[in-house]
């Protein structure tokens, strides 16, 4: 019979119907080639796959946290001995072959077992390598790379509080002590944090780390690429902005935003604060004084403030 021939090859044809159906010749060729079903964040028209993309841009546009360029190294016995006191993170202390045991020494190696740090004995040719020829005295130590925070972080820190944001910005501060004295004050009076630009200030430093005697493990500093931007962010953000200013409008008593939401700019000893930063603060703030001194260290007159403020915050 035509059409329904029973040679090897033929194909058997069906007098009514979709000659096809239920065999599933049909579906397997439509789908042939194209692999499993994509997950759903993969899917371009779907709700994960646009949740996924939100996140993307948010995380695009929120810089990572910054870390120092390089390690750094603490050499000589007295500057070792310090650090160690000081509670400053080191990552390794280094002892020349050979080196005379003293009192600080004995010290230095006591300190380590306590915190359970790596000690090791290296020549002293390769000691003087690692701390390009200081006068080390037979003993170094490795401080890593500071890892900053990110300037929304400080405002989270407030919120995870409840608390309004109190924030201590620095605006050329050079020396080193300076922030490590500031961070120090700033984590005894209750502040959430330090701001400091990338460029032309200090940095967490070996020396900034021994000032601070411990607070820069509890007190974040932020670096931002541009200070006065980043306080137009945080004014954005609802805070108000004070300058410690010579001639400020405002007398340090009379201050009536220490309450809340703040950040505190201090400036340089020698000029202190910039043009763009002063003009872009909503009040500038004078520490009275007795005398005709011209001006305050940049890390006592940013513990008088703050001190200030956290009275006004009681």
């Amino acid at each position: 019979m035509a059409g329904n021939s029973q040679r090897k090859g033929a194909i058997r044809k069906s007098s009514k119907g979709n000659p096809t159906a239920g065999s599933g010749g049909r579906v397997r060729r439509g789908l042939e080639g194209k692999g499993p079903t994509p997950k759903a964040k993969d899917r371009e028209y779907h709700q994960a796959h646009k949740s996924a993309k939100r996140a993307e841009k948010s995380a695009a546009r929120r810089p990572k946290r910054k870390s120092g360029t390089e390690a750094e190294w603490v050499a000589g016995r007295n500057s070792v001995v310090e650090a160690l006191r000081a509670g400053v993170p080191v990552t390794g202390v280094y002892v020349a072959e050979g080196a005379e045991r003293d009192a600080r020494l004995r010290e230095a190696f006591g300190i380590v077992a306590d915190r359970g740090l790596s000690l090791m004995e290296v020549t002293r040719n390769e000691l003087d390598r690692m701390t390009s020829g200081a006068v080390h005295q037979g003993l170094a130590a490795r401080i890593p790379a500071y890892e900053y925070a990110h300037p929304d972080d400080l405002l989270e820190a407030a919120a995870a509080n409840g608390e309004p944001p109190l924030i201590v910005a620095l605006d050329s501060v050079t020396d080193p002590r300076n922030l490590g004295a500031i961070v120090r004050s700033a984590s005894g009076f209750g502040a959430h944090g330090v701001l400091i630009p990338e460029r032309r200030s200090a940095g967490m430093t070996a020396s900034a780390w021994k000032t601070s005697a411990g607070a820069a493990v509890r007190t974040p500093v932020a670096q931002t690429v541009n200070l006065v931007r980043q306080l137009k962010a945080y004014q954005d953000a609802g805070l108000m902005v004070v300058g410690l200013a010579a001639d400020g409008d405002v007398s340090l008593p009379d201050l009536d935003l220490g309450d809340g939401p703040l950040v505190v700019v201090v400036g340089s000893e020698g000029n202190g604060l910039g043009r763009l930063v002063s003009e872009t603060c909503d009040q500038l703030v004078s520490i009275p004084m007795a005398s005709s001194l011209e001006s305050l260290n940049a890390g006592v007159a940013a513990s008088i403030a703050l001190y200030a403020i956290a009275e006004a915050r009681r």
